[in-house]
């Protein structure tokens, strides 16, 4: 018996270093150029010197704006999807834990205890028989030895998805604090674009009001008191268009934050809004391969990887131990004194001989690591192409602000002039009514560009992997 016992504690302590059969990982080559393009739209990236790189950035030290950090720091608290997140990343870990324990045996106290009678013409001794029999061991049933490394692949596989969904968690809450800020803003563009319908209806209907008093002294024709009147009907269409938009955009801000956003946070306007910090994208493109999604497609590539080393064992002999040992009699009184020891050792040897299943199985393992190679280098190509066309905005988005400025301040001098043409009856109303149109909407292009800009420095900073980062402790 102790004979049996040493082999048994040895087999527990030198299995768990036992050898696996799953191929040797190697990250593939990323598919895409080691350098971010260049050329025209991306000549005119500012170089801001000493600017941190995104993953090493606190969202909370990226956007500086105290208000912009009061409502994501209570949608990262209240959001439901992050929660979601956060809950199937606790689900993986206790998988894993399931799993990993698989390897040591699970160790039982059994007590047991029957008594029967036997019948006279049922028993050997031809009378009636009462049998007692009384038992307590501590026993292991069917503890696989993974000698060939299935468990430890299994093990592996559940280690990587879990790792997986923390990075699945990382990147939904990358997702979460950049579409809160992109709702942010644009309530701040809608509330900016609210207050110049409003204004303009204003100045609309003051113009209206003068060329109804000039048109009731007979001094100008019908004709542009209906233009007047055309104007101040698609002011006030545009000023109950953005009032819907405002609406919206607090629904919508009220979902990503999981309750209403109280009124002192709201922006009343882009002006309202500091910009948040300049990052530096770097020079090469490795850095994608620290962004949450692409370590997620890679852990998911080694979980598949480990995978063919489960589908590998399986073509080798299976070999697990039952084993027990206690005491046992037939008086409960005698139960534990001297000499009623017991034990049992049943060790099995399953050797597969023909199962077609296992040569499919492992077939279906292949593919599924070339399928999670396929995936992990599109979530590279994908990566690319996103902080690729972040870049093309971010290069070019001050060109058209500052023509769009030009174009306003031009065209408000142009309404400037027609105005004043008009009230000395040296021009007709038609070129003041268009140049008011032309003026309105060269205002709301410069209020969409600002916008444009703002929301392109937050895309930027969660392409390149900002914005998962802890807080820190304070």
């Amino acid at each position: 018996m102790n004979k049996n016992a040493v082999l048994l504690l040895a087999l527990i302590a030198l299995v768990p270093g036992g050898c696996t059969m799953a191929p040797k990982y190697a990250r593939p080559a990323a598919p895409v150029p080691a350098e971010w393009p260049s050329g025209a739209a991306y000549q005119n990236t500012p170089a801001v010197p000493n600017a941190p790189e995104a993953q090493d950035l606190r969202w909370r030290d990226f956007f500086v704006d105290e208000k912009l950090q009061q409502v994501i720091g209570t949608a990262l608290a209240n959001n439901r999807d992050l929660r979601l997140a956060v809950l199937n990343m606790e689900q993986a870990r206790a998988m894993y834990g399931i799993q990993r324990a698989e390897l040591l045996p699970a160790v039982d106290a059994i007590g047991s205890g029957s008594k029967s009678r036997v019948p006279a013409d049922l028993s050997s001794t031809g009378s009636r028989q009462i049998t007692e029999q009384y038992s307590v061991n501590l026993g292991v049933a069917s503890w696989e030895i993974d000698f060939f490394g299935r468990i430890r692949s299994l093990k592996d596989v559940a280690l990587e998805e879990y790792l997986a969904t923390e990075q699945a968690r990382r990147s939904a809450q990358i997702l979460l604090v950049s579409s809160v800020a992109d709702t942010y803003l644009a309530l701040a563009a809608d509330r900016e674009n609210l207050t110049l319908a409003e204004s303009t209806l204003a100045t609309q209907q003051e113009a209206y009001n003068l060329i109804k008093r000039r048109h009731d002294l007979g001094l100008v024709p019908d004709l542009d008191l209906y233009r007047a009147q055309a104007q101040v009907d698609a002011a006030r269409g545009d000023l109950a268009r953005f009032r819907q938009l405002v609406a919206q955009d607090e629904n919508a801000l009220n979902l990503l934050l999981g309750a209403p956003v109280r009124g002192e946070l709201r922006p009343a306007g882009l002006a309202d809004v500091t910009p948040p910090k300049e990052i530096s994208p770097g020079v090469s493109s490795e850095v994608l391969l620290r962004r949450p999604d692409v370590l997620q497609a890679e852990s998911l590539l080694r979980a598949a990887n480990a995978d063919i080393g489960a589908a590998r064992a399986a073509f080798f002999p299976r070999i697990s131990l039952t084993g027990a040992f206690g005491t046992s009699s037939s008086d409960l009184s005698r139960l534990f004194k001297s000499g009623q020891g017991s034990w049992d050792f049943a060790p099995q040897i399953v050797m597969p001989i023909f199962d077609a299943r296992i040569w499919s199985a492992h077939r279906a393992a292949t593919v599924q690591q070339e399928i999670a190679v396929t995936q992990y280098e599109k979530a590279i190509q994908s990566a690319f192409r996103e902080v690729a066309d972040t870049l093309a905005v971010h290069g070019t988005v001050d060109q058209q602000l500052s023509a769009q400025q030009s174009l306003v301040d031009a065209v408000a001098e142009t309404y400037r002039l027609s105005s004043s043409l008009y009230d000395k009856g040296i021009d007709s109303y038609l070129s003041v009514l268009d140049a008011q149109r032309s003026l309105y909407a060269a205002r709301q292009g410069l209020v969409s560009l600002r916008l444009a800009k703002l929301v392109n420095d937050v895309r930027l900073y969660a392409v390149l992997g900002g914005g998962w980062q802890s807080e820190p402790e304070r």
